[in-house]
């Protein structure tokens, strides 16, 4: 064997800072990419118990509340416990979350003729947010008193809602609201308060 052959190459001095700069920027972005990651994790897990504590989302499905809300709409709900009538709510029937408009308050006396006036309390309800009055599916005896813990709601199309004028709907307990209906996030062209 030659003593060449033997001989191992020396790397430079300009080659050893080279290297030593190359494998710092390797830490440094592998520690960078760590860290984003971690943040990201943090933030989507802080989204989503926002999302699911205090302002839920929810995707319309159907057409019960148009013209004020449409299929696919997107809306966020305020988690709270006062709500007005007028207000928008969304609460839990069958397993599934519907939005309708609260019409009656607890102990409200509530009447709907049969053209689909609505009288609270002896007193005709203005609805400006409806386009097509109506009894719908109807099966309760008016005057109607909603029970001390109820809210009476309806959808805002009124021939293509099933609310608390159905028996089987009947009236919503506070236990099963969501909360209520406070921005539409999308389509972007509609973005808003609801009201």
């Amino acid at each position: 064997m030659s003593k060449k052959a033997n001989k191992i190459p020396i790397p430079s001095l300009a080659e050893i800072q080279h290297e030593r700069k190359r494998i710092r920027r390797k830490a440094y972005y592998r520690q960078a990419l760590q860290s984003t990651i971690s943040v990201l994790i943090v933030v989507a897990a802080v989204a989503v118990l926002i999302a699911t504590l205090f302002l839920p989302i929810l995707q319309i499905s159907g057409d019960s509340m148009s013209p004020t809300l449409k299929h696919d709409d997107i809306v966020v709900l305020l988690k709270t416990k006062d709500f007005d009538r007028g207000d928008l709510i969304g609460f839990y029937y069958q397993g599934k979350i519907l939005l309708k408009r609260v019409i009656a308050l607890p102990e409200d006396v509530v009447v709907i003729d049969n053209e689909g006036n609505v009288y609270i309390n002896t007193e005709l309800l203005e609805e400006p947010y409806i386009t097509d009055k109506g009894l719908g599916d109807c099966d309760l005896e008016f005057p109607y008193t909603v029970p001390g813990t109820g809210y009476f709601v309806m959808g805002d199309r009124r021939s293509n809602s099933v609310d608390s004028r159905n028996s089987v709907v009947g009236a919503i307990t506070q236990e099963d609201i969501i909360g209520k209906v406070s921005v539409r996030v999308w389509p972007l062209s509609k973005i808003g308060f609801v009201f």
